[in-house]
This record gives structure tokens, C-alpha cells and sequence, in this order.
């Protein structure tokens, strides 16, 4: 049953501080949205639920991809092509860019952005691992104020975070030039194309030159109530060789840091099982 249409009310702002003006003046009433890819589906279905909302497609001052030295600045308005179609992005962020091809079909990824998929909040969403893997911070607005947020701590619950009714987020913050011998992502989904994970994996890993890891930081989706960084495997290998030993202790670590659940699309075992061995073989590449 679809919804109806005519119940619901768009705001359409050319400017960032347009769109802040509506949310700050009356909280809690509009919801922004990016492409409005999660939104549609849930219109089509019946199921949306909230009725005010404001558009952010026409702002042009939050679609765009700034390089410095130090970091790449992602706005809340590129899509997933941009980020497939940015050289530099497929140069030091590989894993940024896969998961961006594995985002729903090419229209998907022509509307569908990075910041979107963040707010929208899913624990099976394909980015969110990687931008934990590579550090990523975000930058949050409100009408008069601006905040850093680092992502790994973004995400408080199924479905919350750490974002006032009146504030967006603006960007997406990656830190340049951190060594990286290993990088590693992987979509376990029930086919190859356009489906929910069941479970994701992104790992990034240095070795120094005396053959320890020096720095690691791996993250999961679809294996707990929000992404996951992996703390105590990432304390099990951090300073010391990947060999036998050390890929068991991360094996066993693993089960501390997740905490999946049965659902239509799998069950708490076999995301287990395969969260496990996605991990050995990103140990085992770095070896």
C-alpha cells in the first residue's frame, strides 16, 4: 500500500543555511534527507511514517570532495559516483570505493550518498565499516555552530547517534597518508548484486619493518546493533607478528567484540563463522 502523497510536506532550501534555519526554528518537526534512496522505498511501501521533510538536493555547497595534504573532505551531498569517479579516492581509498560499487544499482549510486547512509542509521550498511577502518570524522552543523565527530563513536544505538534535530552533518573527514600494507573488504550478501549484507568486513593494517603491526583498525556491519570496530582483536594483534598464534587469538577475541543476531536474512552462527574466517584471511594477506 503506497503512501499518500498530498499527506506529506517537502521544504526544497538552495542553501546550507536555509535548510538549518527550518530545522533549528521548529526541532524535531522536519527531517533532512540526501538522495532520499531509503526514503522512497518506504514511501512506496506505506511506511513513512514521519511527514515534514527537507530536501537537501539542491544545495550545491555540500557536494563536492576537497583535498589537502592532511585529509579528504567528503560533502554530504556527493554521491557514490562522485566517489567511484574521484582518482585520488580510487587511488588512497580503495576500500571507499569498493564499497561504493557494492551500494544498490548504478541509479542507487548516481542519488544515493555517504552522509544519507550514515544518518539513515542501518547496522547492514555497506560504507559505514570502511569509514571506521580509515578514521574517518564527521562534520556535524547546526545553525551557528560546528562539531568534529570521530565516526567509530558516532553510532549510540540501532538507529541513534550523535545528532541533534537541528543539526546535519556537512562532511565526511579521511585522514591522508597513514602507511597501509593491508587493506582488505569483503560483502557477504545472499547474491553477488544489490543485496543486504549479511555480513561486512573492512581491516587496514600496517606492518613495521620488524614485521609487527604497528596499526590496525578493523570494523563490521550486519553483526551487531550498529558498525562495529573490532577493539579486542585489533589489541590482540596490534604490536606483534601475524602468524598462527596470533590469527587464533583474533579468532577468539572476535566473539567480544560482536554480537550478531538470527534474522530473515541469516543467523547469528553463520555470521559468526564467516565474520571469523573474513578476518583470518585478512590476517592471513598480511603475513
Amino acid at each position: 500500500m503506497r503512501s499518500y502523497v498530498p499527506a506529506y510536506d517537502l521544504r526544497t532550501p538552495a542553501t546550507l543555511g536555509e535548510a538549518l534555519a527550518l530545522l533549528d526554528d521548529e526541532p524535531g518537526r522536519w527531517r533532512a534527507f540526501a538522495g532520499g534512496t531509503d526514503l522512497m522505498v518506504l514511501l512506496e511501501a506505506g511506511r513513512l511514517e514521519h511527514k515534514a521533510f527537507v530536501s537537501l538536493w539542491n544545495i550545491r555547497d555540500l557536494r563536492f570532495v576537497d583535498v589537502t595534504e592532511a585529509a579528504v573532505a567528503i560533502g554530504a551531498m556527493a554521491t557514490y559516483t562522485d566517489v567511484l569517479e574521484h582518482p585520488l579516492l580510487r587511488e588512497e581509498f580503495p576500500l571507499l570505493c569498493l564499497a561504493a560499487a557494492e551500494t544498490g544499482s548504478v541509479a542507487n549510486q548516481n542519488r544515493g550518498t555517504l552522509a544519507g547512509n550514515i544518518a539513515n542509521g542501518s547496522p547492514a550498511a555497506d560504507s559505514p565499516p570502511v569509514l571506521v577502518a580509515y578514521d574517518a570524522e564527521l562534520e556535524v552543523v547546526c545553525r551557528g555552530s560546528a562539531r568534529r565527530v570521530a565516526y567509530d563513536r558516532f553510532h549510540t544505538g540501532y538507529k541513534q547517534m550523535d545528532l541533534a534535530p537541528n543539526e546535519l552533518i556537512r562532511s565526511i573527514h579521511l585522514p591522508r597518508r597513514r602507511p597501509r600494507s593491508r587493506q582488505f573488504y569483503r560483502k557477504v550478501g545472499t547474491r553477488r548484486a544489490q543485496a543486504i549484507s549479511k555480513v561486512t568486513f573492512a581491516g587496514v593494517l600496517n606492518v613495521a619493518p620488524d614485521g609487527t603491526v604497528d596499526d590496525v583498525r578493523i570494523a563490521l556491519a550486519s553483526v551487531a546493533p550498529t558498525v562495529v570496530r573490532a577493539r579486542q582483536v585489533e589489541g590482540v594483534v596490534r604490536g606483534r607478528r601475524i602468524d598462527a598464534g596470533a590469527i587464533a587469538g583474533a579468532r577468539d577475541a572476535l566473539i567480544r567484540d560482536v554480537s550478531p543476531i538470527d534474522d530473515l536474512r541469516s543467523t547469528a552462527r553463520y555470521r559468526l563463522t564467516v565474520a571469523s574466517n573474513l578476518l583470518e584471511a585478512f590476517l592471513s594477506g598480511a603475513s
